[in-house]
Formats: structure tokens, C-alpha cells, sequence
């Protein structure tokens, strides 16, 4: 045990400078945007080899809380919606320290929807393979050091971090001139989604398909006049 203390102690000590948390940073910009619905859907999420299990409700609230606090901090004037999908999951059990600890893994499906349009901005479902990351506690196993929660934390941050870098990368979606594009064309349905996924976008590829459009609340009516 002083061993692996003494390798995470190191570990952390070494890596500790890339392990700031962007989240402090300014935001990466992309065009007007502003977070609509945050969608998660976990019912077909399957664990794969050893791994802790996990229910699909933990899986969407960790990811709806990951997704909520990365792409809340864009004010844009424009809204759009996030569709996540859990495809597959390995939460790391306990294993042999450094040689044979098993690491953490989330593959997810991810489209993005413009609200106005009723679309979304990728032509294919985006899927990613998710993981923890090197760290002090990671180099050992975190199986061996996180809880469960933790695990499932980290990678949900791991998760909206390649969301967000994703939609930086294709910045293009979101100019006005492709906006405009849009909505030239008639909204998407549950069906087109099915038809664009194909056979192997993954379980969640259909997630949030054709959400509704946000549409502000409507004002109470006014109540009768008061007495003189």
C-alpha cells in the first residue's frame, strides 16, 4: 500500500498542472449560442466487461449535470438543444495496482438540434469513446481510488469537455449564413433521424430526436382592476 500511495503522490505531483479545471476559463467561442434542453438518455447503456454497475437515471444525472455546467456559461442569443445518448460504459472495479488496474470508460452519441429550425446542425450523429484521463489516481486504478459517483463524474466532465471542443472544432454550423440555410428547410422528424443514423451510430443515436421548439411562457392574464 505505501507503494501505491507513493506512485499516486508522484503521479499527481507531475501532472498536476494539466489537471486545472477549464471550466474556470474563459469559454471557447463558437457563434451565438445558448443551451436549450439538455437531453440524456441512459435506458440502453450496457456495462462492458468488469465494471461497477450503474442505473440509467445515474447516468443521465451525471451527464445532465456535466453538460449543464460547461455550455451554461454561453450567453449566445441563439438557441440550441443537446441530445446525449449512453451507448456502452466500464466503471473500473478493483484490480492489481499499475499492471493489471482496469481504466474507466463512456461511449456516448451526441446530436445537436437548432431550436428555430427544427434540426440538427450534424448531417451524421456524433459518437465519442470516453475516458478518465491520466492522473494521480488513475495511474493506480481508479477503481482502486474513486467511488463509483467519481468515476461516473469524471468521465461526464471528460464527456461535455469533447462535446464542447466538437462544436468548437465545427464552428461553421453555427455561423448566421448556415443558420439561414436551415431554415430554408422543413424541420426534421423522429423518422429522418432513424433513416440518417443508419445501423450503427450506436443506441443512442436517436436521442432527443425532433425536440420541442422552446417557446417563451405565456403571460398570466391580468387580474380584474382593484377597487376604489
Amino acid at each position: 500500500m505505501r507503494l501505491i500511495r507513493l506512485i499516486a503522490v508522484l503521479a499527481a505531483a507531475l501532472l498536476s498542472a494539466c489537471a486545472a479545471d477549464d471550466l474556470n476559463q474563459p469559454p471557447k467561442d463558437f457563434g451565438q449560442f445558448a443551451l436549450g434542453y439538455n437531453i440524456v438518455v441512459a435506458k440502453n447503456a450496457k456495462p462492458v466487461g468488469p465494471s461497477r454497475s450503474a442505473t440509467a437515471e445515474e447516468w443521465e444525472t451525471a451527464l445532465k449535470k456535466a453538460v449543464g455546467e460547461r455550455f451554461s456559461r454561453y450567453q449566445g442569443d441563439k438557441l440550441y438543444h443537446i441530445g446525449t445518448g449512453v451507448d456502452a460504459y466500464a466503471l473500473a472495479v478493483p484490480g492489481v495496482p499499475v499492471v493489471l488496474s482496469p481504466k474507466s470508460v463512456l461511449a456516448i452519441t451526441v446530436n445537436v438540434w437548432d431550436d428555430t429550425a427544427g434540426r440538427r446542425v450534424n448531417a451524421e450523429p456524433k459518437q465519442f469513446t470516453v475516458f478518465e484521463g491520466l492522473s494521480g489516481d488513475t495511474v493506480v486504478g481508479s477503481g482502486l481510488t474513486k467511488t463509483k459517483d467519481e468515476q461516473m463524474a469524471t468521465l461526464s466532465a471528460n464527456a461535455a469537455r469533447q462535446i464542447n471542443n466538437w462544436l468548437v472544432e465545427n464552428k461553421a454550423w453555427f455561423t448566421p449564413e448556415a443558420v439561414a440555410a436551415r431554415a430554408k428547410l422543413p424541420p426534421e422528424t423522429a423518422a429522418d433521424v432513424a433513416v440518417g443514423a443508419g445501423t450503427g451510430a450506436g443506441t443512442g443515436a436517436g436521442t432527443a430526436a425532433a425536440p420541442a421548439k422552446l417557446t417563451p411562457a405565456p403571460r398570466p392574464a391580468p387580474g380584474p382592476a382593484p377597487a376604489n
